[in-house]
């Protein structure tokens, strides 16, 4: 087998993250994508001694397992690689994988409480950023996400399973008003153009909508005709908010070099557990808004009785499940590194009535250090990369009695759990939430306790 050989083979199992693993004769096949008994083509990437790397060229006969339903571009777009196994399936493999991964690391002696199915496994999103583009090269405008495989090709996406109608007409009428005006796409090749991306927000409990079309500096256009199009669509939730961001950075990503308010304000309301957050247009909040319910349910659980207790909320972002927590809490120190979430936060709190929240901007690794106060329960939610080494050191020598974990990368948290286990904290249950339905990604929680007595081992 050498570098551009074409081979045959059936998937033979799935790890987490969407990469599959199959035996070709007596090499290891490593594959992003695929599902388990699909009959592939593909080609090799790369060769090592007794394995191999390769890139799908071509279905050729479908799982048993793919038995679900699927939105008309599932073929070409690679943004829900699951859709089409049943949910009930898709639970199960995830559950398998992340116990695989906590097998492989070494972990053992937790509770294990299973996944917990998001409540709607279609429709679930609340934010969706779609891209301007062609679906080949000199073909008409497109706006969607980009086709399975490719950097550039787009594939305009407007019969979208994981959003709701109002997301879909929105993005139909834009792109369609946008061929009509005939204005160049933004290349990031020679990263020449205009129209960059479209940002579309919706509060799930509020019905608040958020569009955000984000170009380049590089035409001269009148915008209100724009938001004159979106406040005549006919949609379910309530338009408050239309926004017009200049971006003229070179990485292909949605930033704000300048922002327009072309209708309304720059910010919509969601609701969660019955706390009230305003989320500004480029604050992180969760994209399933009724999973985020569950999720931060299962870590309410997890941390039990924390009447009058000192709470650290790390990673807090938006400062969701601390706020959670300041109701009974005594008090609630969140440290986030993104200055926006963080004003965010305090905002969030100030409306929610909670005077005993405190969210800090500043990066965990340095910031935790300057806090004098001592937590009784430390809460961490990390970015996907997991936490650095000397935060999880100064996280542990505060000797709270517990820590709850929430991870979006089960293969970062199971590294992170060996250094939090080697400071004497051993995980007591986890469970999982699939905030992620027919993708191949989900949510972990875990509960850690300290070992009394036990030395740490620095």
């Amino acid at each position: 087998m050498k570098k551009r050989d074409i081979i045959e083979f059936e998937i033979g199992k799935m790890e987490f993250g969407g990469v599959s693993i199959s035996q070709y004769g007596d090499r290891r096949i490593k594959m992003k994508g695929g599902i388990k008994g699909q009959k592939v083509k593909a080609a090799v990437k790369r060769t090592g001694r007794g394995k191999a790397d390769v890139k799908m060229v071509e279905l050729l006969e479908k799982s048993p397992i793919e038995t679900a339903e699927v939105c008309p571009h599932f073929e070409g777009c690679g943004g829900c690689t699951m859709l089409s196994v049943d949910y009930a399936k898709q639970l199960e493999i995830k559950e398998e994988q992340v116990l695989e991964l906590f097998e492989d690391a070494g972990i053992r002696g937790f509770e294990f409480l299973g996944v917990q199915g998001s409540p709607d496994n279609v429709g679930y999103r609340n934010k969706m950023e779609y891209t301007f583009g062609d679906e080949v090269k000199g073909g008409p405008l497109t706006l969607g996400l980009h086709k399975k495989g490719r950097h550039i090709d787009i594939q305009t996406v407007d019969g979208c399973m994981l959003v709701d109608s109002d997301f879909n007409t929105i993005l139909k009428e834009s792109l369609a008003f946008f061929q009509d005006a005939e204005l160049p796409y933004y290349r990031v090749v020679n990263h020449e153009g205009y129209l960059r991306n479209l940002v579309v927000r919706k509060g799930i409990h509020t019905d608040e909508i958020m569009v955000n079309i984000v170009t380049s500096s590089q035409c001269e256009f009148d915008m209100s005709k724009f938001a004159d199009m979106i406040n005549g669509l006919e949609l379910k939730g309530n338009v408050v908010s239309i926004l017009h961001t200049i971006n003229d950075g070179l990485a292909d990503a949605v930033q704000c070099d300048e922002m327009r308010i072309l209708y309304g304000v720059d910010y919509l309301h969601e609701e969660i557990l019955g706390l009230k957050f305003k989320i500004s247009p480029f604050s992180f909040f969760q994209t399933n808004t009724k999973g985020a319910e569950q999720l931060y349910t299962i870590a309410r659980d997890f941390i039990g009785d924390h009447s009058n207790k000192v709470v650290f909320d790390l990673y807090s972002g938006t400062g969701s499940i601390g706020q959670l927590m300041a109701e009974k809490a005594k008090k609630v120190y969140g440290i986030e590194i993104i200055e926006e979430a963080v004003v965010a936060a305090n905002e969030n709190a100030k409306l929610n009535g909670l005077d005993n929240c405190e969210f800090i901007a500043g990066d965990v690794k340095d910031t935790v250090k300057s806090l004098d106060v001592k937590p009784d329960l430390i809460i961490v939610d990390p970015p996907r990369p997991g936490i650095h080494k000397q935060a999880i050191k100064d996280i542990c020598d505060f000797g709270a009695k517990e820590i709850v974990y929430i991870s979006c990368n089960p293969k970062t948290l199971v590294d992170d759990l060996k250094d939090f286990i080697g400071y004497g904290y051993m995980p007591e249950k986890v469970k999982c939430m699939d905030m992620f339905p027919n993708t191949p990604h989900c949510e972990s929680v875990v509960k850690l306790y300290k070992i009394m007595n036990m030395a740490c081992q620095c």
